[in-house]
């Protein structure tokens, strides 16, 4: 077992002089770019022991709102209210983000200190169908870099020859049935929390 960074080190070739170069403190008219057409991003948080979680969070290009070179808002949408990535939040501010561009391959990543906000005036600008959220993320930039394509090139993450049949697994009410029941899953029940999720994703986005 590899124990120190030294150790890890050594399995691996030096640092290109370019990846050490392209951590910027700030956003820049790229990263401004990239954010802008970004439609989804992974938030990573963890709570105030350490216990990491990610979260995706989408919306049409451009939800996340640049505040300034230096902030940003993601808006919060109607979810399953555990509240896991805002109370880890408030426990720990560090986040990471990861942007991804339907279609491309390289992605963007921003690190940073993050608070909740419920000023209105703020979210105004995070309006979608008539409704605005109760709540953003706000982060304050500290670390934003291109990451380039590797691992979505070997994923083919956007090649429609990858792209998976949904029947080949159980919906996702009735996973969380299976997983949570020790008799198995009533048939009728499943077919009410399906067409209750179904019914969800048609009026609860926003």
């Amino acid at each position: 077992m590899i124990k120190t960074e030294e150790k890890l080190r050594e399995k691996f070739a030096a640092v290109h002089p370019l990846a050490k170069l392209k951590s910027r403190p700030a956003i820049d008219q790229y990263s401004r770019q990239f954010i802008s057409m970004s439609p989804f991003v992974v938030i990573s948080t963890a709570d105030a022991n350490g216990k990491a979680d990610l979260s995706p969070r989408g919306d049409p290009p451009g939800f996340v709102r640049i505040v300034d070179d230096h902030t940003i808002l993601i808006p919060d949408r109607p979810g399953n209210n555990r509240l896991d990535t805002m109370s880890n939040i408030v426990a720990n501010p560090n986040v990471g983000c990861l942007f991804f561009i339907p279609g491309f391959e390289d992605s963007l990543r921003l690190n940073g200190k993050a608070r909740i906000t419920d000023d209105a005036e703020l979210l105004k600008h995070c309006v979608v169908q008539g409704k605005q959220p109760k709540v953003g993320i706000v982060i304050d930039v500290e670390e934003v870099f291109m990451h380039c394509a590797k691992a979505l090139k070997r994923s083919k993450l956007w090649q429609d020859d990858y792209r998976q049949d949904r029947s080949q697994l159980p919906s996702i009410a009735r996973i969380i049935m299976a997983q949570t029941s020790d008799t198995g899953v009533d048939e009728a029940e499943a077919k009410k929390a399906d067409a209750a999720v179904e019914e969800e994703y048609k009026t609860e986005l926003y």
